[in-house]
């Protein structure tokens, strides 16, 4: 699901002297893929473990494994929120070496600096899960991501039926281009129903689940608790305003929606807390962009099935582009059987029951 100057030597030195706590080089172990016949190195920055959990839970791992099945040289490191960090981990991956970078910007401005300093050293670079506006990145692999907001729509669609109905959106960062087509995508659908009224917009800065609730909690207020649906950009956005509803004796009377398909997303869908979520299946994408890194690293045109728009850079990007699925408690089960979430985790307690009724063995 995104995000003082301080002098530059000393930010350097601190981060540099944090940053092999948090990276993964698999150039230090043959095992790795440190000692592969394919030359060079893939370093890979994710943006955060605040936004959502997956980074650190399939992204990283998922990316590993596909790189030491390549047997590439890799390098993943996580700037947990910070821009100061991710460029800090883009310098030393640069100094180090690295002929591919594989990033997910936590906001378009700071991605940009970084695509732009790889270029010049002659660096390729995939734009990873987000584009980088104004960048320069050489391709890009997500998720259509106007499809995820289009899949949101439909799952509240589906959810209040052609009732009349106030509807309220808790969208993502504005400094994350995903959220604007999740938004974009969203509206695709439901500004079509003449029935559905929009009575409240706002974007989480930093996706941050805590301002989300802060946020949902004026707009029920404010609307004097007339909300019949909430169109929520990801799980934690959704469960912030869960936990207002339920702070309203309103759970599961008001259909809200997700996206990521986390074990908390799921189980509030199996307790009908949270109407849906939209599951992208990120094995998907990380081996795609694995895939993409290695034809690069060979010297090879990587092969891709779509453009994306650059709107503040004016070009098309070369994309690969991927289906997400919308989640509801009836295929639930489809996540679990895709491996992406464990059953141990999801089906435990309360939940043992509620999975075997959703098919979940």
């Amino acid at each position: 699901m995104r995000k003082g100057i301080l002098s530059l030597a000393a930010v350097t030195v601190a981060a540099t002297l944090g940053l092999s706590a948090c990276g993964d080089d698999g150039g230090s172990d043959p095992a790795a893929g440190g000692g592969g016949a394919i030359k060079g190195k893939v370093g890979v920055i994710l943006p955060d473990t605040k936004s959502s959990v997956r980074y650190e839970s399939f992204d990283r791992p998922l990316l590993e494994q596909a790189f030491k099945a390549a047997g590439v040289q890799y390098d993943i490191q996580n700037a947990e929120g910070s821009t100061q960090r991710f460029q800090t981990i883009a310098d030393q991956m640069l100094t180090s070496g690295v002929t591919v970078l594989l990033l997910d910007g936590i906001d378009s401005n700071s991605a940009a600096a970084v695509t732009r300093k790889a270029q010049q050293r002659g660096v390729k670079t995939i734009d990873y899960d987000r584009l980088t506006l104004n960048g320069v990145s050489d391709y890009y692999v997500s998720f259509d991501n106007v499809k995820v907001g289009e899949e949101l729509g439909r799952g509240l669609q589906k959810c209040l039926g052609d009732k009349n109905a106030n509807i309220v959106y808790l969208n993502g960062a504005p400094t994350d281009n995903n959220a604007t087509l999740f938004a974009q995508g969203a509206h695709n659908i439901l500004d079509k129903i003449t029935s559905y009224k929009k009575v409240a917009e706002q974007a989480v800065p930093e996706w941050d689940n805590q301002r989300a609730a802060t946020i949902f909690e004026q707009m029920w207020t404010q609307q004097g608790g007339k909300i019949d649906g909430v169109l929520a950009a990801n799980d934690g956005l959704g469960n912030a305003a869960v936990s207002i509803l339920k702070k309203n004796n309103a759970a599961g009377k008001v259909p809200v929606t997700g996206q990521d398909a986390t074990t908390q997303g799921l189980q509030n869908v199996l307790d009908g807390t949270q109407c849906m979520t939209v599951y992208k299946p990120i094995k998907q994408q990380a081996e795609a962009a694995a895939k993409l890194a290695v034809s690069l690293l060979k010297g090879e045109k990587g092969q891709t099935n779509g453009v994306t728009k650059d709107t503040e850079g004016n070009r098309d990007v070369p994309s690969v582009l991927l289906t997400p699925v919308g989640i509801f408690k009836d295929n639930v089960k489809q996540v679990v059987d895709d491996g992406f979430v464990k059953k141990d985790d999801l089906c435990k307690g309360a939940y043992a029951a509620k999975c075997a009724d959703a098919g979940i063995q």
